[in-house]
């Protein structure tokens, strides 16, 4: 009797055309990597041209991709604008690369602004309306009140990214709506609970857990200027006994933004000090950066760590469909080992 092995779908749309069809017998590879905010996700194509049948895309045209397993239906991924094409050989091959379709418009263009006595939840709403965009801020974030902060010839998503990095945020851009909410949350903008996925061993291929003594600092400090009293003040995280502190370079202009700032680093040197990797060997293509996630079947220090996606590339190939994922500690003392199994292409 033969065995029934899973089989990887996916649809391909090129400015609203069904391609699926015709890229299927060409189809060398499909990538998509979905990162937390830092870069655009980006999908990869690469395609055989072996009869020199393929024209070469044009630029600022718009992809629609979906995929996942064929028992259990497709997964949209959303939009990509192709921004690179490469056709090469022999054999030959055309490539494309595309970048999040809302990411890609407006928002990379330099502004020159100054922001003062303006909340989170201001400054992204203006924002969002200037690239038509709908702000979704988190209640927590959107509140915080900002003394003085410049964008000096500075993007608009390198200006947020970086004002996220600040708040320990993730700032992104998902079907028109422009996200800022707090790392590692566990919840939606709205509040509800995010799934928490449970992967067992037994579902991977490769793995790597890495931990690191050289980020393990005990606590952070943040210095900020006092313009009335025209002295200088810092303020600690963590490290009580003042031992091994990480000591964050810029000078901020309130106690307030000071403490946020040294607060958002110190629960990314905690995220940091254990991060794992693995590849699925059967992909999952509802994974999405910031998913809370159980690992199972590992190292005790693994299986009893809660863990937080931040990044998956998901590949197909004639090799089958995997998924590449790429995990961080979370920070939760609260979290409670619910588990959700997913089971896919035939799990």
């Amino acid at each position: 009797m033969s065995i029934q092995h899973p089989k990887p779908i996916y649809r391909i749309t090129l400015d609203g055309k069904d391609l699926t069809s015709s890229i299927a017998p060409r189809l060398i590879r499909l990538a998509l990597t979905e990162c937390r905010g830092e870069d655009a996700d980006t999908l990869d194509l690469q395609l055989d041209d072996s009869d020199g049948a393929l024209a070469i895309p044009k630029r600022g045209a718009t992809l629609d991709v979906a995929f996942g397993w064929e028992a259990d239906g497709l997964v949209d991924k959303g939009s990509f604008k192709i921004d690179e094409a490469e056709y090469s050989g022999t054999p030959d091959t055309i490539a494309v690369r595309a970048r999040s379709a809302s990411l890609s418009a407006g928002l990379g263009k330099r502004e020159e602004r100054s922001w003062h006595g303006k909340t989170i939840g201001d400054i992204v709403s203006t924002i969002a309306k200037f690239h038509k965009l709908t702000p979704k801020v988190a209640a927590e974030l959107a509140k915080v009140a900002i003394a003085h902060i410049d964008q000096s010839q500075e993007s608009d998503m390198s200006f947020l990214t970086r004002l996220a990095k600040r708040y320990d945020a993730v700032m992104n851009v998902k079907d028109s709506n422009l996200l800022f909410m707090p790392i590692g949350a566990g919840v939606t903008v709205s509040g509800k609970p995010l799934q928490v996925l449970e992967i067992t061993r037994r579902a991977g291929d490769r793995h790597r857990f890495h931990i690191a003594e050289r980020e393990a600092y005990e606590g952070v400090r943040a210095y900020w200027y006092d313009s009335k009293t025209k002295k200088r003040h810092s303020v600690l995280v963590g490290g009580e006994d003042n031992r091994n502190l990480k000591v964050l370079p810029e000078k901020y202009p309130s106690r307030a933004e000071a403490e946020a700032a040294a607060k958002a680093e110190y629960n990314r040197v905690k995220r940091g000090q254990a991060t794992m990797s693995l590849d699925l060997a059967l992909g999952i293509p509802e994974l999405f950066p910031e998913m809370p996630v159980w690992l199972s079947g590992w190292k005790p220090e693994i299986d009893e760590t809660p863990w937080l996606l931040r990044r998956v590339t998901h590949n197909i190939s004639n090799s089958g469909f995997t998924s590449l994922c790429e995990f961080e500690m979370r920070d939760d003392p609260k979290a409670e080992r619910h588990r959700t199994r997913m089971r896919r292409g035939g799990q």
